[in-house]
């Protein structure tokens, strides 16, 4: 059986779970349940602690897991990146004190940054040549720097209202672009076949997620024009109708780019327009 991890609390434990579930996998059916075997598919699936996840995998305890990048640069461990799962986005980033002089990365030289993700942080300080003295701590960072515990802080921001409400500003560049990965055990060879069922399933389900499927129906001689408004994957389905004036198009489309991909068609005549949602895809 492949054994596959997910966070079992957190902001990527339940799009995580859905995840896998479009995917066909079994869930748990209680939350105390801690490990599921779903036969039918081959897999054994454990609800760990996120941050615990890349350990487990890059020791070859358990083959894969959903964590984020963050969570495994900070880790330490031969985990691989194999998958972007396409959520759980965030952003790390320096903040300072409002007043104080710190203003690029050259001026963190020397001083105490607070953060949860220590390694993370001391890794991109060191490859950039700034040395300084990384204090860990578990719980809300931005506190600290008015404790008088640190200098500056290294925190996931998203919006940044909370940095601000504490007196603090973001400085120089982001320290990472995380979000939500599939990771394997370098025990597992990355032609493994229940790997690549895996993987498929998910980049099918991202399909799904990310497309739908648009029905229209167009004047024969503006098909041509319509197609380049709508190329689909590899090429839209184009058939004929009663009337031999109008062809009927299908193709799949970015789903944030449907009601203006609507317009551009109705303008040059397109009619008829419908648009499906995808349940699953298999590209």
């Amino acid at each position: 059986m492949l054994r596959i991890a997910v966070p079992n609390k957190g902001m990527l434990s339940e799009p995580a779970w859905n995840m896998l579930s479009e995917a066909g996998y079994r869930l748990r059916s209680n939350p105390r349940q801690l490990v599921v075997e779903d036969p039918d598919n081959e897999i054994e699936l454990f609800y760990l602690r996120p941050i615990d996840i890349a350990v487990y995998v890059g020791r070859g305890t358990v083959d894969v897991g959903v964590t984020g990048r963050d969570l495994l640069l900070n880790s330490g461990t031969k985990a691989v990146e194999h998958l972007q799962l396409g959520f759980g986005a965030s952003t790390f980033r320096f903040a300072a004190p409002n007043e104080s002089g710190i203003e690029d990365l050259a001026d963190i030289d020397g001083k105490r940054v607070a953060s949860s993700f220590d390694k993370l942080v001391d890794d991109y300080l060191k490859e950039h040549g700034i040395h300084a003295d990384i204090i860990h701590l578990d719980g809300a960072v931005e506190s600290s720097v008015h404790l008088g515990v640190a200098d500056l802080i290294a925190d996931v921001v998203s919006t940044g209202t909370t940095l601000r409400n504490a007196g603090l500003r973001i400085f120089a560049d982001p320290i990472l672009h995380s979000e939500a990965i599939l990771i394997r055990s370098p025990r597992i060879s990355i032609e493994d076949e229940r790997l690549i069922v895996l993987s498929r399933r998910l980049q099918g389900v991202l399909t799904a997620q990310r497309y739908v499927l648009m029905d229209y129906d167009i004047p024969v001689s503006k098909v041509a024009i319509a197609v380049g408004i709508t190329p689909g994957f590899e090429s839209p389905t184009v058939s004929s109708l009663h009337d031999k004036q109008w062809a009927a198009v299908r193709a799949m489309v970015p789903k944030q780019q449907v009601n203006n991909l609507m317009d551009r068609l109705y303008e040059i005549g397109a009619r008829a327009i419908i648009v499906t949602a995808l349940q699953a895809s298999r590209m």
